[in-house]
């Protein structure tokens, strides 16, 4: 029996056995011990009179303990139930001198330093186990609707976005590398046979088979080697990425909406401790702040995603709600919006969902010189098919779009953002053998646990944070 299973039967007058790490030890008799299993500790009350000098001596903050016992009524406050030992064995001690986790608040950046040891903390435990809830949420989502996981390369020899911000893969010699007669290298002669990279998307690849299997998605990790040191921004990260053939563009917000409220309303049915744990952390991080900074309850913004419609507004209709509002005109905005075509900064998109609208928001019809290639042109030339989800507090938390199927028009726009049709031509040939609407979306793993754990920086919701001069583990 685990500890959540301890707490949730309370199975008074049994004798149990219970494994955990000490998170405090009080008054030479009560332990709080928690095994992982749940945000809550289990009170342990130590027969001190009964019980050995040596062993007292080890029970220290981060000791690793089995302990046999009856599980009682608690008299004190707290908790309903714990547990009176009747043996304790310590399977692994911890010097407190040198335990760098102690009962006290530490903050986030000292934490990021000893990310081996964070996942002993609560708030830790809590964020990775949502992120596991969420993980089997997303991947329910998508069984129960007939889709199929495809796992797309990793290692790939193009370059999904164009961007060329991209991880290099190669085998050949850095110092001296060979060399074609005009002084490039011969990427013939490595690993690969040509130039590869860690992926930036499985999209494309997740396209490909949305064109012979209907309806698939990936989820796995994703790479890129953008020199942004910032809350928002990891090295790497995960991608949920769904395909689907003869989804237009608003089938493609349906089914964005659909997974979005579902995987939520999954965490807040089944990891309410969690949750609630981190809504209170969340308001006493807070509470120094004036009101007007500080973030809507975390309770209350899964609520309003998941309980309110999302409301459409194309790109046009956003750039004169925003060119007309009141931040814009006493130039509050960090980046004033003057004219259509400009790139919406995350200010722009709170402003639009939290003040504006008060509902999440779908925007969509994006011009098409702030986009990526493979989104499909509209007829007006100037704008495409795009559309991103904005969240209170977070901003864009989905990109998406309806793709390019148009042969003719794809290969053109390939030309026109500089990318190699070579390194593309299977892509290209989907769209010469039975071509058909269809659309997708890239959803940021790290950025919906930012989202539902109510965290303010994406390094603290991922194991093992991987950003600019930083691989410590």
């Amino acid at each position: 029996m685990n500890i959540k299973e301890v707490i949730d039967k309370e199975p008074i007058g049994q004798e149990i056995e219970i494994k955990g790490w000490v998170r405090t030890f009080r008054s030479n008799r009560f332990i709080a011990l928690n095994d992982g299993s749940t945000v809550k500790n289990l009170q342990v009350v130590v027969d001190f009179e009964n019980e050995s000098e040596d062993t007292l001596r080890r029970i220290t903050t981060g000791a690793c303990l089995k302990i046999e016992g009856v599980v009682i009524e608690s008299q004190g406050k707290g908790q309903t139930i714990e547990l009176n030992s009747k043996m304790i064995e310590i399977l692994g001690d911890s010097d407190p001198e040198e335990y760098p986790l102690q009962p006290k608040k530490h903050s986030m950046e000292f934490l990021r330093e000893i990310a081996h040891l964070r996942p002993r903390t609560q708030t830790f435990g809590a964020i990775f186990r949502l992120r596991h809830a969420l993980q089997f949420a997303v991947h329910k989502y998508f069984n129960d609707n007939g889709f199929f996981m495809v796992h797309t390369p990793i290692v790939t020899g193009s370059d999904a976005e164009g961007a060329g911000e991209m991880f290099r893969v190669s085998m050949l010699d850095p110092a001296n590398p060979p060399k074609n007669e005009d002084g490039s290298i011969n990427w013939k002669e490595d690993f690969f046979g040509k130039e590869t990279n860690l992926t930036v998307s499985g999209q494309l690849e997740a396209e490909l088979f949305a064109l012979g299997l209907g309806k698939v998605y990936t989820f796995g990790p994703t790479f890129r080697a953008e020199n942004s040191n910032t809350t928002r921004h990891l090295a790497e990260f995960w991608m949920i990425e769904p395909e689907v053939a003869f989804n237009d563009l608003f089938d493609n917000m349906d089914l964005a909406e659909d997974c979005l409220k579902y995987v939520i309303r999954y965490v807040i049915e089944h990891c309410g401790d969690d949750l609630n744990f981190l809504h209170e952390r969340q308001i006493q991080e807070e509470k120094g702040l004036p009101e007007d900074k500080r973030s809507m309850p975390l309770l209350e913004k899964l609520k309003f995603v998941s309980e309110n419609e999302f409301v459409r507004c194309s790109y046009t209709e956003a750039i004169d709600i925003l060119r007309n509002s009141n931040p814009n005109k006493k130039k509050k905005f960090q980046y004033i919006i003057e004219e259509w075509g400009a790139d919406l900064q995350s200010e722009h998109e709170r402003y639009l969902v939290e003040k504006h609208f008060g509902k999440p928001v779908i925007l969509y019809d994006y011009p098409a010189s702030i986009k990526a290639f493979y989104m499909r042109l509209n007829e007006d030339g100037k704008t495409v098919r795009a559309m991103d989800i904005l969240f209170p507090g977070i901003g864009e938390i989905v990109g998406g779009s309806q793709r390019e199927e148009r042969y003719d028009i794809l290969k053109q726009k390939v030309a026109d953002f500089g990318i190699e049709e070579e390194s593309l031509w299977w892509y290209l040939e989907t769209r010469k053998f039975g071509t058909c609407v269809h659309s997708g979306f890239g959803l940021g793993f790290e950025r919906l646990i930012n989202f539902v754990t109510g965290m303010t920086n994406i390094r603290d919701v991922i194991p093992f944070p991987r950003t600019p001069k930083n691989a410590e583990f």
